[in-house]
């Protein structure tokens, strides 16, 4: 009469701890996911503070041709890293995202050119707040968020041809729509790449893949924190007098 008993207990105990095993491994890969995030913005704001505090170094970037560059050159990685993140080692995709954050913060010197610095601290904290909420709600939630992937891409991709439209256009009405638009955009991205990024590990790989993922976790959430943060400076910055 015991004997079931203490297999159905032993089972229970088995599940249990292997269900522990698995949320602490899940903790150390978001973790993981958010400490390269994090140093990934340390890198591009230290970049982009000390390019756009000194006229040695801003001056011949973006009073030149080369600021098209520059400001190009962010989509280029991405489109590589995209493409090729799977042929690549976890080493040599961790050394192409810290580069990209370098070239990111060159990109982004420009603030600094046109807006003031309590401005952008104070936009940057908003942001911070924004992205916590959401991504903690994506990693908390019980409900699938997958059902509104298709609809955030088609956002996405109305807020990029509408960016392109305004560059010929210059409406400031259309660059507002854009800025709040892309705002819940990314909002939503946010959550979702978060929900998707632990779903993710739950699929189950080895190390390398693992870090490879946390790499790729750490660029669609660095991604989507950094067009948060620039489409709130421009409903919200302060410029230059």
């Amino acid at each position: 009469m015991n004997a079931p008993q203490f297999g159905s207990r032993w089972q229970a105990g088995a599940g249990q701890m292997d269900r522990a095993l698995y949320d602490e491994g899940l903790r150390r890969h978001m973790l993981r996911v958010y400490n390269y995030m994090g140093l990934g913005l340390v890198m591009t704001g230290l970049v982009a503070f000390i390019v756009g505090t000194t006229p040695a170094l801003y001056v011949p970037i973006f009073s030149t041709p080369l600021k098209w560059v520059v400001m190009l050159a962010p989509i280029g990685f991405v489109l590589f890293f995209s493409f090729r993140l799977h042929s690549m080692s976890a080493a040599g995709a961790q050394a192409l995202f810290w580069t990209f954050c370098a070239v990111m913060g060159l990109s982004l010197a420009s603030v600094f050119l046109v807006f003031t610095g309590t401005s952008i601290a104070r936009t940057f904290f908003i942001a911070a707040a924004m992205f916590g909420a959401t991504s903690l709600y994506g990693y908390t939630t019980k409900r699938d968020l997958s059902q509104f992937g298709s609809f955030l891409i088609m956002g996405l991709i109305g807020v990029v041809i509408a960016s392109i439209v305004n560059i010929f256009l210059g409406s400031t009405a259309l660059q507002f729509a854009v800025s709040v638009i892309g705002v819940l955009v990314f909002v939503g991205l946010t959550a979702w790449d978060t929900q998707s990024i632990k779903e993710q590990y739950a699929e189950g790989h080895d190390s390398e893949s693992l870090q490879k993922l946390a790499v790729s976790g750490a660029m669609s959430l660095y991604l989507n924190f950094i067009n948060i943060f620039q489409l709130l400076l421009q409903l919200t910055g302060q410029r230059e007098e």
